[in-house]
């Protein structure tokens, strides 16, 4: 079995249930597995240290994750159209990654999570996308032979997966986020198969 690192950031659960569906379509695909870290919440001024483990959810990410993974699957809530900024610290720390080429073909893919319909999703996308091809990783979207890209009235983009959390900041994904999700997942797994 072949693993593929589906790493997030979620503060208030959206996306971490996307997570858990990109998560689903990779382990529809024969011989892939999906391996679920988030990256911890970084503060500018702290009193107590973070736990080294989190009280729930996924294990925080680490070197070996990304060693051992065929393909790397990341995912953020939009902050004014950008990551948020616990996953920027974390990019920001693969310094010795990049200079290594660590990560150089692996099949790449970005999520995310906002409020409202026009909070900035496809920037945040974007945005993190622009890391991974400085790592040299191949950079998998969601093409329109999804017929649901093209009826979606919530989230869901040729960008990657998306969750537009609404007035009541719900954290499940509708039916249609919920299944582009497992598509992103599905090529995910079956690009990184074909690649590795």
């Amino acid at each position: 079995m072949a693993d593929i690192l589906v790493l997030y950031y979620s503060r208030n659960g959206a996306v971490a249930q996307l997570a858990r569906q990109i998560a689903r379509g990779i382990g529809e695909v024969e011989g892939m597995t999906a391996r679920l870290r988030c990256v911890p919440p970084v503060a500018a001024v702290t009193t107590t240290a973070a736990p080294p483990v989190p009280e729930d959810g996924a294990p925080y990410v680490d070197t070996r994750d990304l060693e051992e993974c065929v393909g790397l699957v990341v995912g953020s809530p939009t902050r004014f159209g950008n990551m948020a900024a616990p996953m920027k610290h974390w990019f920001d720390g693969l310094g010795a990654q990049w200079a290594s080429g660590l990560l150089v073909d692996k099949p790449a893919a970005v999520f995310t999570s906002s409020s409202t319909m026009h909070g900035g999703q496809e920037s945040t996308l974007l945005t993190m996308m622009v890391p991974l091809l400085h790592h040299g990783c191949v950079i998998v979207g969601i093409p329109f032979t999804e017929p649901r890209l093209s009826t979606t009235r919530t989230g869901g983009t040729p960008y990657g997966a998306s969750h537009v959390g609404g007035a009541e900041d719900d954290p499940r994904p509708s039916e249609d986020e919920a299944h582009l999700a497992r598509a992103l997942g599905r090529r995910m797994a079956t690009i990184a198969g074909k690649l590795a």
